[in-house]
């Protein structure tokens, strides 16, 4: 059996529940970029940089594809 250590993390209810509702945004959020990839078809590499673009404050293409 591999060693294990054993790490205790103490968090208050204000950073658990920003924890659990950022977690909660991201899927919603993958969900409706699914649908609109379905409805819409995939993100060109344009939009996939332009949305890296908002999200980031940078330019350039996007590093991480919506679409896969």
């Amino acid at each position: 059996m591999a060693d294990t250590t054993r790490i205790t993390v103490a968090l208050s209810t204000e950073q658990v529940a920003e924890a659990v509702a950022r977690r909660l945004r991201h899927r919603l959020l993958g969900t409706d970029l699914v649908r609109h990839q379905e409805e819409h078809g995939a993100f060109t590499e344009k939009e996939q940089a332009e949305a890296h673009s908002r999200t980031f404050g940078t330019t350039g293409t996007a590093r991480r594809h919506l679409n896969g």
